[in-house]
Parts: structure tokens; C-alpha cells; sequence
């Protein structure tokens, strides 16, 4: 899908941004697909350390075997499991996609993966009618329901999701006893964005552009911060953050902007998501405004949306790269090869 420039009342049309990032990307998304079983061996595993017991923010979890019929709880566990190989037997849907099905960027191997959500109340009956042999969500999703997770099977939470999401993957392969699959494309994703920041700034005089992160949704519009996953992977390219938009608590993540204030997300671009439905988001009202409309992006022309489903619910390795494929898309660099 081609990015788009978000056009706002009473400015030029932009031109069109070069779209070969995105094919680069094509051979990247479908290599843990490819390789994904439901239900059956987990290959690659190292059979040899299992049992193992790992420390969680719950305890300790003793995992007997290589896990093989693998239920997780949130999308970023979803990104982290298909990443490395394995495809679970059950998963919840994004709590933000009211038309249903898992996220369109990994939906293509996940046609045989049962819905056992919804998130914030998995259904308990189903996850145990699949006999999972390993459970992994976070603390902040699930802590109220961890006895009766635990009870079907060994449950490995982290402590919550978004900006710790490479701690997380680190975590989610532990329990799958694929760590070095999971070092092996983290690296190779750190080292794409890293070329591709200095792609960016080689196009920008030696200086990366600032870039903001805006979310519209039902209720206050969201600004991101460094602490969130957008915002890590905006660092880990090399892009500068506006000075409000830096964050020293991990807790930290966003904070919610009335149009009024939509001021503060001025940069030398930004990237705008929507959740869901825009029609139940003030995002016709908020880039009608007057304000709205004197930001400097705004006027260059340098205001993108992005997918919602890779840049605010993905949390993993896979919508990270589909991240870098729309930041080279709009800073109309090409996306150096993984």
C-alpha cells in the first residue's frame, strides 16, 4: 500500500512520493510466515535446553519442552511468535479493528490461528480447547487473569507493552528457546534503519530531519513521544524529535493534545495514524483548523499517514520494518536492502 501525503484544506497537491520502498519490503514481511507452523514442531528450537525457567515479572515460569502449540494475547506477541518461525494455535485480534481479523500485514499465514479474544477478556474456555503448552501477553494486559492463564499453561508475561518491545522479543524468544533467531533480526532490522537514517541525512545536508507521531482516535488526539514504539524506531533511524516530544519515563509514551494544541506536534514532517473509523476521530475537525493548517509540515506538503495497525499496535520487528519502508517513502529515500 503506497503512503499517502494527508491533504488539508487550501494547500497545493503534493506530489507523488516514489513507492520502491515499499517492494524492498515485500521479501522481509513473508520470511517468518513462510516458515510458521500451527500447532506442530517448534523448528529451530534447541530442544536440549529445555527444560527452562525463565524470570518474569510474575516469577518464575519453568517451561518443560520446546513449546509447540503457542496461544499469545496481544499483537506484539503475535509480531514476535511469526517473526521467529512459529505461528500460534490461538490469538486475540486487535482491540482497535471493529471490521475484525488479525493485522492485515501478517494475516496471510494466520488463516488456521483461532481468535481467543477479545483482549481485555480472552476467553479461557477456547484457550483451553487448544491445549496451548505455553501462554505469553504482559502485565499490564492480563496480571488480573495470570492464576488462570497460569493454570492452563506455562505464562510468560513481560511488563507491559510499547517502548520496551525489543526487551519483550528477547523475552517472547527465551520462552520459545529461539534466542538467537530473535538476535539475528533485531540486529538486521537496527542495522536497515541505522543505513537508512544516514540515507536521510546524506539527503538533508547532514542534518536528519524532526519528525512527530500524531494518533487520532475516539477522544483526545495523541502525540507520541521517545518512549513509545514508534518513537524508538524513529530513533534507532536517526530522526530528530521536537523538544517537547522527548521522554525520560518509560511510562511515558504519549500525551493526549486538544486542536487547540495541536501546535506542539510541529516538526519538518509528521506522521499521522488513525485508528479504525475516522469518522468517530476529531481528525476532520483538528486539520480544518487554523492551527492545524499554519504547521510547517502542513504547509511543505510533509504530512504522511501511516497504518495504525504497524505504527501504534504492531510492537514488533515486522511492523518496525514496515515502518522503515514508509519513512523512506516519505523522506523519498531508497530502503537500503536488509
Amino acid at each position: 500500500m503506497s503512503l499517502r501525503r494527508l491533504r488539508t484544506r487550501g494547500f497545493g497537491r503534493a506530489g507523488a512520493v516514489a513507492a520502491g520502498a515499499l517492494i524492498a519490503l515485500g521479501t522481509l514481511v513473508g520470511c517468518g510466515a513462510d516458515t510458521a507452523q500451527t500447532g506442530t514442531a517448534n523448528t529451530g528450537a534447541d530442544a536440549a535446553s529445555f527444560p527452562r525457567t525463565l524470570d518474569t515479572v510474575m516469577g518464575q515460569v519453568t517451561i518443560p519442552r520446546a513449546p509447540q502449540r503457542v496461544v499469545v494475547l496481544d499483537t506484539a506477541e503475535l509480531d514476535s511468535t511469526t517473526l521467529l518461525g512459529v505461528t500460534p494455535v490461538g490469538a486475540v485480534v486487535p482491540h482497535t479493528k471493529t471490521a475484525g481479523g488479525f493485522p492485515d500485514y501478517l494475516k496471510a499465514g494466520l488463516a488456521d490461528v483461532t481468535d481467543v479474544g477479545p483482549l481485555l477478556e480472552p476467553n479461557l474456555e477456547r484457550i483451553a480447547s487448544l491445549k496451548p503448552d505455553l501462554i505469553l501477553s504482559s502485565k499490564i494486559r492480563h496480571e488480573k487473569i495470570y492464576d488462570k492463564l497460569s493454570g492452563i499453561a506455562p505464562t510468560v508475561l513481560t511488563e507491559t507493552t510499547g517502548g520496551p518491545w525489543k526487551a519483550n522479543l528477547a523475552v517472547h524468544a527465551s520462552a520459545l528457546g529461539l534466542d538467537q533467531r530473535a538476535t539475528d533480526a533485531l540486529r538486521k532490522y537496527e542495522s536497515r534503519a541505522h543505513a537508512l537514517g544516514e540515507l536521510i541525512k546524506a539527503k538533508h545536508n547532514g542534518t536528519a530531519p524532526t519528525a512527530s507521531v500524531v494518533r487520532f482516535l475516539a477522544g483526545p488526539t495523541r502525540l507520541y513521544l521517545t518512549q513509545s514504539f514508534s518513537g524508538v524506531v524513529l530513533a534507532d533511524v536517526g530522526l530528530n524529535r521536537p523538544a517537547n516530544q522527548i521522554s525520560s519515563d518509560p511510562k511515558k509514551i504519549m500525551v493526549e493534545v486538544s486542536p487547540e494544541q495541536i501546535d506542539s506536534a510541529d516538526a519538518d514532517m509528521i506522521f499521522v495514524a488513525t485508528i479504525d473509523d475516522p469518522g468517530k476521530t476529531p481528525k476532520n475537525a483538528v486539520t480544518g483548523s487554523p492551527v492545524w493548517r499554519d504547521l510547517a509540515a502542513v504547509k511543505a506538503g510533509t504530512v504522511f499517514e501511516v497504518p495504525d495497525e504497524t505504527w501504534m499496535s504492531g510492537i514488533g520487528v515486522q511492523a518496525a520494518q514496515r515502518m522503515l519502508a514508509d519513512i523512506a517513502q516519505a523522506t523519498g529515500v531508497t530502503l537500503p536492502a536488509e
